[in-house]
């Protein structure tokens, strides 16, 4: 079978390689991404690898890299990004990057530097500048109101006494700014540290200023403290450090003051001017870094992941050859070994590469080929567990059972058609939303999803025509099949009444879906939904479950596993198909036998319960007497039957149970092997290991204890058991969400918009459109958004549980090659792993 089905070969080959080539060719498997290296050095430490050095080197050039990446996005430069690889560099050009990346951190932290000087500078002249118009509105209002009763009430009650006629009392004063929020703090210790003996004047400076640090916008406030004496001068100054508040020189003399104001202004405008070159100079150099700044990453994280890989060799004794131990798909080969080549030549290598397949024991890794469609059903698949090797592959038959169960649950063609829209519009402007590469996880889920949503809303739109359902109402595209004999204002307002099949129905099926005078069905028409889903809810839950059996057929003979083939499958199946298919099939005899037309003992008053009958029939017990004229049975011999069933159903039991573990002990006494603790059950069973035949993998594990396999095969065996009930019952969340998602469709259209259909005249049409507008929200909101996760949670479910658990194993490990394309996806954080 295809690898669509099946995951692809492998197989393990050892690979020789010249260690002048060695880089070419580990270059060009990259670039190929087909090939899985495998770590031939556990047990060295990270630092004493042969290629530390050059790896280091690459992480010190990353680091330049970021820090320019950092620069150019603090000023908003667009970075040039053509969507193209480069090639990784050969290993001499790693010197003409290092010195390039050198020259520009080098260039751009000496910019930095000066420009944070000049900004420094700057700073201290504007608050020296506000500084001076500030204190000279202070020292010229003291000149106008100075006299001695200020004087008392600045130096207190001692300084007055202090002061003798005919002594000039003269005050000290210091002048500087202080952040705005801190003013309050500073003044209350001020006026405690110095017991009231200082005045504080501050005012504010309107415009905020510059950080030059960090580039923040700062608010300060202007103060000028007035003193007497050295000590609290002294004290003062500490206060002023301790709040982390600038001091500047301030003149007494107000000349001096105008004349060092002029020269801070001048000194101002020169500084404007060189910070003006300085942040040109800095743009020009962070725009020419930006338009390269894409490559040199790629370049350099190929570097490093090339020399990450190297690590993973062995050399030999010679020390110039390299060894390396990889996992290639069957198939790819040929292409690798073309790469190789490639490689050789590029590095100018006499010696060619040697690629040898290796017999080995181990599982190989799982690899399914998967493109931009089938790559998200994959995922899903995935995420329940990565597929053993060659096991089959659930994702090509999901990409149907998926949308088609969701659609069962969320069946409406308006629905439907909105997110089949959704889907289309990302499927058409894939590539551009694509290549924006957001961080917002939900965004990228829906758009990783975008298939696996249109299909949805494809199946939901076919859904919802056999459901004649759109926001909760029918279309009549060809008219009714029924006819009212009755008045039709009497039929529409008694609700109690009801058409007659036998008069009031023409008899001839309806062309497509459900006939639309269901939807004025009133009550009726939910008793009749109900029966409906329900039934094919357990109808599609049990081909599904049955499939899922018949898939584990293909897995027993592709692993040759005879055993399991006749004492699992059969008695699986048998078991599935005796009591559950057979309750498929007394629906569609009851659906054909059974009509309200028909005369008696098949007339619709004779219809039997299905679930009663199936009931009965697993315990064995005899129906109860039906109506006059009704029959007991719906076909000849159905009692026989049943009887039949449920005994061989029951049969099968203790045959899933015992077959299998006795025979492997009867094998082993026959082979006088004796039980070594801790093997897989499947090496033993099928006589060859989850590698299956074709490569990587045998009959080399240890095995199994007896015990082991008993308790194994008894859970596996009461859980199949168990689980076909409970698995069958659970089938009916198609019935519930489907009736779930019509009520709700319908209590919008009845609660919300009916409201502004009934609104006649232009106000009408007002309230028409607001209502509108609420009700799309809650409509795309609630029926489509939460309902269609909901129902996307339970399909999900229906898979992995229901489905897969019938032959999916899932104990297997992914591959992942050395691929140049993933690890620039994912940064360098996967060079890493």
């Amino acid at each position: 079978m295809g690898s669509l089905f099946r995951s692809e070969e492998m197989a393990l080959c050892q690979l020789f390689l010249q260690s002048e080539a060695a880089y070419a060719c580990v270059s060009e498997l990259g670039e190929l991404g087909l090939v899985q290296f495998r770590d031939l050095n556990p047990d060295v430490n990270a630092f004493q690898r042969k290629f530390v050095n050059e790896v280091r080197r690459c992480d010190e050039m990353e680091r330049k890299l970021r820090y320019l990446e950092k620069e150019i996005k603090k000023d908003g430069i667009p970075m040039l990004d053509t969507g193209e690889s480069p090639e990784a560099p050969q290993p001499r050009e790693m010197i003409d990057l290092e010195a390039t990346f050198e020259k520009l951190e080098n260039e751009l932290r000496e910019v930095n530097q000066n420009a944070e000087a000049l900004k420094r500078n700057f700073l201290e002249l504007t608050e020296l500048k506000h500084i001076l118009r500030k204190t000279q509105v202070f020292f010229d209002e003291m000149a106008d109101n100075q006299n001695e009763d200020e004087q008392a009430q600045l130096l207190g009650e001692e300084a007055v006494r202090a002061s003798q006629p005919g002594q000039n009392l003269k005050l000290g004063f210091v002048a500087g700014v202080i952040l705005r929020e801190r003013l309050p703090a500073f003044e209350r210790m001020l006026w405690r540290a110095c017991r009231g003996n200082v005045f504080l004047r501050q005012a504010m400076i309107e415009t905020p200023l510059e950080d030059p640090t960090n580039g923040d916008q700062v608010h300060k406030s202007v103060f000028i403290i007035f003193f007497q004496g050295d000590q609290l001068k002294t004290r003062v100054k500490k206060i002023c450090e301790g709040f982390r508040a600038t001091l500047y020189p301030c003149p007494e003399a107000p000349a001096d003051r105008r004349e060092m104001a002029m020269g801070v202004m001048t000194r101002i405008e020169d500084l404007n001017t060189v910070l003006g070159q300085t942040q040109d100079h800095r743009h020009r150099v962070l725009v020419a870094a930006a338009k390269n700044l894409k490559n040199w990453f790629v370049k350099v994280r190929k570097i490093k992941a090339i020399y990450h890989t190297l690590n993973l060799f062995n050399l030999d004794v010679t020390q110039k050859c390299l060894i390396a131990e990889c996992w290639v798909p069957l198939l790819d080969i040929e292409t690798i070994q073309l790469a190789l080549r490639r490689g050789t030549e590029r590095s100018g290598s006499s010696v060619p590469p040697i690629l040898n397949r290796m017999q080995t024991f181990e599982n190989p890794p799982t690899y399914n080929r998967t493109n931009k469609f089938t790559k998200a059903f994959q995922a899903l698949i995935d995420a329940y567990g990565v597929a053993s090797y060659r096991e089959m592959n659930p994702a090509p038959y999901t990409i149907i059972t998926f949308p088609f169960l969701f659609a069962v649950m969320f069946g409406d063609l308006g629905h439907g058609a909105i997110m089949a829209l959704f889907g289309l519009w990302m499927i058409r402007k894939e590539k551009g939303l694509a290549a924006q590469k957001t961080d917002n996880e939900i965004w990228n889920i829906f758009f990783g999803g975008r298939y696996i949503i249109f299909l949805m809303g494809v199946f939901s739109m076919y859904t919802g025509m056999i459901y004649n359902d759109i926001f909760s109402k029918s279309l009549n595209i060809f008219g009714s099949h029924w006819q009212m004999s009755y008045n039709k204002s009497t039929v529409m307002e008694n609700k109690y009444l009801q058409l007659s099949p036998k008069e009031d129905y023409e008899g001839s099926p309806y062309p497509f879906g459900m006939d639309p005078i269901w939807q004025v069905a009133g009550s009726n028409k939910i008793i009749f939904h109900n029966a409906y889903k329900m039934k094919i809810s357990i109808i599609f839950g049990v081909i599904h479950m049955v499939f899922g059996v018949v898939m584990s057929w293909h897995n027993h003979t592709y692993f040759r596993n005879r055993i399991s083939l006749i004492y699992e499958f059969i008695p699986q199946l048998m078991f599935l198909l005796l009591l559950f298919f057979y309750m498929v099939l007394l629906m569609f005899i009851k659906w054909i036998k059974f009509a309200a037309t028909n005369e008696k003992p098949y007339s619709e008053a004779c219809a039997p319960s299905i679930l009663i009958t199936f009931i009965d029939m697993v315990l064995f017990n005899t129906p109860k007497a039906a109506p006059a004229e009704c029959g007991v049975y719906m076909f000849w011999g159905q009692h026989f039957v049943q009887v039949l069933f449920v005994l061989l159903a029951l049969g099968c039991i203790p045959i899933m149970l015992f077959a299998k573990p006795m025979l492997i002990m009867q094998a082993r006494k026959l082979a006088n092997v004796q039980p070594i603790a801790g093997a897989s059950s499947d090496a033993e069973t099928g006589g060859v290991s989850n590698g299956g035949p074709h490569g990587g993998g045998g009959p080399h594990e240890e095995e199994e204890e007896m015990s082991e396999i008993f308790i194994h095969q008894s859970i596996h065996t009461i859980e199949y058991v168990l689980g076909s009930v409970s698995h069958t019952a659970s089938y009916l969340r198609l019935w519930a969400l489907s009736l779930a998602h019509a009520q709700l469709a319908e209590v919008l259209w009845t609660m919300v918009l009916s409201i502004g259909l009934k609104q006649e005249g232009w106000f009408g049409g007002v309230i028409l459109t607001c209502v509108f507008g609420f009700w799309a929200i809650l409509t795309v909101g609630i029926l489509v958004l939460m309902e269609g996760l909901s129902a996307f949670l339970h399909t999900l479910r229906l898979h992995w549980v229901e489905f897969q658990s019938k032959f999916y194993k899932g104990q297997g490990y992914a591959f992942q090659p050395f691929s140049f394309d993933a690890i620039i996806e994912n940064g360098s954080a996967a060079v890493e792993e």
